[in-house]
């Protein structure tokens, strides 16, 4: 059956870009010193899409998903998502208004949930920390919303109250999950979110992405140096190399017929 979806969907990618880009990112250019982290980077990502960025560390997928979430600012570049409320490039917003943009309308889960999570306090608590951000003052809406939010992610409800430090990795990037998407975000940026964990729970965790995906229609962006996560989850699929986009298609396309000789080089290793 997830075979069947998967492949509906990939038949279907197309008509996605029939579409106007929710995400619009043109010619990012970042240097840390003399590293150039990222060169005219330029990506789309269309409504209801998944794309993936895949490429070896240092290729610059993990610093273009920060952007992405506005954490840090290019040398150049513009970034424009398709939203009622937005208008022009958002590396021009000020920090608080960065803050609560994302607090609104971009979720993301880290690889290392220490950079999402808050360890010391309850995991409902944390997932009520990003609806405090966005204005929610009740204590019982911030209660239910947080408890709606953890149940969406999987996670045992009996544990609300249990500290992240207290759980396992995958429990943990369920609460980071569950944080994500509490204010139900345009956007949602996925940074290796499996990661360090077991296989099984590696498939317990994609199945919950996928279920989230399926339901509600999110947009999602996935770095992934594990291909086999960006072939289940991906509908596109960006190959980054030094900072520099080589190649970019359909994941169908991608995975069988890669044109560029990094790309051929990443697939057949994992064949």
């Amino acid at each position: 059956m997830i075979g069947e979806n998967l492949a509906a969907r990939r038949l279907n990618a197309p008509q996605l870009m029939t579409t106007p880009p929710l995400l619009t990112m043109t010619d990012v250019s970042k240097r840390f010193g003399s590293v150039v982290a990222l060169q005219d980077v330029s990506a789309t990502v269309y409504p209801g899409e998944v794309l993936g960025i895949v490429g070896e560390s240092g290729s610059g997928k993990s610093t273009l998903l920060r952007m992405m979430n506005l954490e840090d600012t290019p040398d150049s570049g513009d970034y424009r998502l398709a939203l009622p409320e937005l208008d022009g490039n958002l590396f021009d917003l000020d920090r608080f208004a960065r803050r609560m943009l994302c607090a609104r309308q971009i979720g993301i889960v880290y690889q290392n949930p220490h950079l999402g999570l808050l360890m010391g306090h309850t995991s409902s608590g944390n997932v009520a920390e990003r609806l405090l951000i966005a204005g929610e003052r009740s204590f019982a809406e911030l209660r239910s919303k947080a408890r709606e939010a953890l149940d969406a992610s999987e996670f045992p409800l009996e544990r609300m109250d249990a500290r992240p430090i207290e759980l396992s990795g995958g429990m943990q990037q369920r609460v980071q999950l569950a944080k994500a998407i509490a204010l139900e975000p345009a956007l949602l940026l996925l940074d290796e979110p499996t990661t360090g964990l077991d296989v099984s729970v590696q498939a317990l965790v994609l199945d919950t992405l996928k279920r989230l995906q399926r339901d509600r229609a999110i947009t999602m962006v996935i770095v992934s140096h594990d291909l086999g996560v960006i072939r289940t989850m991906a509908d596109r699929v960006m190959v980054m190399r030094r900072g520099r986009v080589v190649e970019e298609g359909l994941v169908d396309q991608i995975f069988q017929d890669p044109q560029h000789a990094y790309t051929q080089q990443l697939v057949h290793a994992k064949l």
